[in-house]
């Protein structure tokens, strides 16, 4: 099934769900653990009938639900084909059936709230260095290019952040090569950099913002906030 882009899911409306990094991501506020375990009972037959479902974290108060394809395929402009991981119509498709079942349980979504957190490392060798961290966060080599046509690494389950490869000069810099990619709702991306540099942190480049604003801690340690303005919801 073809991968659906930015402006698609924008123009689905998915007014409880916000599009970060790979998936859509949605919570849900519930009243108590059982409260969710009934949401997810009715999330789950509805899956069972489409052949698809959510990952699902299940904590005090709220439901956190995320949607991605695995089989999602990509064009080049020259038509070769890729099969990633990525949002596809199926995704879109339960989204819109699980926003009906929220309502139906009167539950309220909290989009502002979803976040998600990967790994980047800066490389100049990512095939040879791509094994080790595969074995490292995930003790499996097929983690390795999961998903992706580079050398990323996916863990199947999401037990562990993504981890993948920015490019770097093999005999550069020896500084900060690991960093943290920060994705929030659109709403959020303000209010947190801001909380950040309330707390003594430094916006040090904002040149791609809203889409990508580079944070720094006052050791210098550098994080991305990151934003998929493109996919939010349309009126």
């Amino acid at each position: 099934m073809d991968m659906v882009r930015s402006q698609q899911i924008a123009e689905a409306g998915l007014a409880d769900w916000r599009k970060l990094a790979q998936g859509l991501h949605a919570r849900y506020l519930v009243d108590g653990f059982s409260g969710g375990a009934r949401f997810l009972v009715a999330v789950g037959e509805v899956g069972d009938t489409l052949g698809h479902h959510p990952r699902v974290t299940l904590g005090k108060g709220y439901v956190d639900l995320k949607l991605v394809s695995d089989d999602a395929v990509h064009r080049d402009d020259d038509g070769t084909e890729l099969v990633v991981e990525w949002v596809t119509q199926q995704d879109v498709d339960l989204a819109r059936r699980i926003t009906e079942i929220a309502a139906d349980h009167g539950l309220h979504a909290d989009p502002a709230a979803v976040s998600e957190i990967e790994l980047g490392l800066d490389t100049a060798r990512s095939a040879t260095i791509a094994p080790v961290w595969a074995a490292l966060l995930t003790g499996s080599a097929d983690a390795q290019g999961r998903g992706t046509p580079s050398d990323e690494i996916r863990d199947a389950t999401d037990r562990v952040p993504h981890l993948w490869f920015g490019d770097a000069d093999e005999h550069g810099s020896t500084g900060q090569r690991f960093h943290l990619e920060v994705y929030v709702a659109p709403e959020t991306a303000e209010r947190r950099i801001a909380a950040a540099v309330a707390a003594g942190g430094t916006v040090v480049d904002d040149g791609d913002a809203p889409s990508l604003t580079v944070v720094a801690d006052q050791d210098g340690n550098r994080a991305v906030v990151c934003v998929d303005a493109s996919a939010a919801a349309t009126d």
